[in-house]
């Protein structure tokens, strides 16, 4: 079977243009290649089918002779045997399909300016964002948003646990009162609120270049965690692993762990029980602040690393036979 064109647009049989025109301006948007370069491949083949779907169900010629005879009747240059063509006398008559380029529907479409044109943004604490949401106009329909501009703003586990403030300033284009586009500079302040997990995001809403008849793109920034060389976060709590010989956690009574927390206090941890491979010892509190109710925290998990030696003597293993069947 060929290729269902109504699935690819996901639209009904019944679409009307309006219908096609925004099902392609949305599909189009997502699978253009230049939107997809970690995709290039995938993303070009579903370009083409969309591109191809939309050429043929707004055209009212091709669409009739798709919607009698599939695409392989489209494709076969002459409609079967029987067909009452669009030649007149109703005799049959050759219709030639001629797929088009992909990239011409959609420069035909959009206008030639590319709507994803725009810099990269430097990560960088008050680092400047050039051409927020590209730097030239796209022809898009009035009322027409652009597509969200994501970028990812490292914080340090520190950062996350007390809440910071950081600053970006952009540099985007605006239309001015007489209609001229300007470039403008702005610093935008992020409050990461303490307990913020990774994913977070946070949005300044039409923070993107002005463009005729287009509502500017949000601009949303969203939390990575860097990795942090002591602790290590699990949903709220903090896990901190203490590294202990095997005859420490043999015969070491009253141990104590040593942890520098987040906030800079110094804790010492008594250890209550037996140190296995599996133990963990649990402080209340001491974890990350929760995110809805930064008062209060998760907890602190000390594990244990237990180093197990790679070689005994004779001696020393007849002395932890008799030291462990006693």
């Amino acid at each position: 079977m060929g290729v269902d064109y109504y699935k690819v647009l996901q639209v009904d049989r019944n679409a009307k243009d309006e219908d096609l025109k925004k099902a392609y301006r949305k599909l189009a948007m997502k699978w253009h290649p230049d939107k997809n370069p970690h995709n290039k491949r995938d993303a070009e083949s579903k370009f083409k089918t969309i591109s191809e779907a939309y050429d043929v169900l707004s055209d009212p010629q091709k669409r009739a002779v798709y919607d009698q005879y599939g695409e392989e009747g489209l494709k076969g240059q002459v409609p079967p045997p029987g067909y009452s063509g669009f030649g007149e006398g109703g005799g049959s008559t050759t219709f030639r399909f001629n797929s088009r380029n992909p990239n011409d529907i959609f420069t035909e479409f959009f206008g030639q300016s590319n709507p994803f044109s725009q810099n990269i943004f430097n990560e960088e604490v008050f680092s400047e964002l050039r051409g927020v949401g590209g730097g030239t106009t796209v022809r898009m329909p009035p009322s027409t948003k652009a597509p969200s501009i994501e970028r990812v703003l490292s914080c340090s586990l520190e950062d996350l646990y007390q809440g910071t403030t950081r600053k970006m300033k952009i540099s985007r284009d605006v239309i001015d009162a007489h209609g001229k586009s300007v470039t403008v500079e702005e610093i935008l302040t992020i409050n990461i609120k303490p307990g913020w997990k990774k994913g977070t995001k946070i949005t300044f809403p039409e923070k993107g270049n002005e463009h005729q008849g287009v509502i500017p793109a949000d601009l949303v920034f969203i939390i990575d965690e860097k990795p942090h060389p002591t602790f290590k976060r699990d949903g709220n709590d903090l896990v901190f692993t203490q590294k202990i010989s095997l005859v420490e956690a043999l015969t070491t009574s009253g141990y104590t762990v040593q942890v520098s927390t987040l906030d800079g206090r110094s804790l010492t941890i008594p250890v209550n029980g037996t140190i296995t491979p599996t133990y963990e010892e649990v402080v209340k509190g001491e974890g990350m602040p929760m995110p809805k109710e930064p008062t209060k925290k998760g907890n602190l998990r000390v594990k244990f690393n237990i180093k197990f030696p790679t070689r005994l003597t004779s001696e020393q293993k007849t002395g932890m036979k008799r030291l462990l069947s006693s």
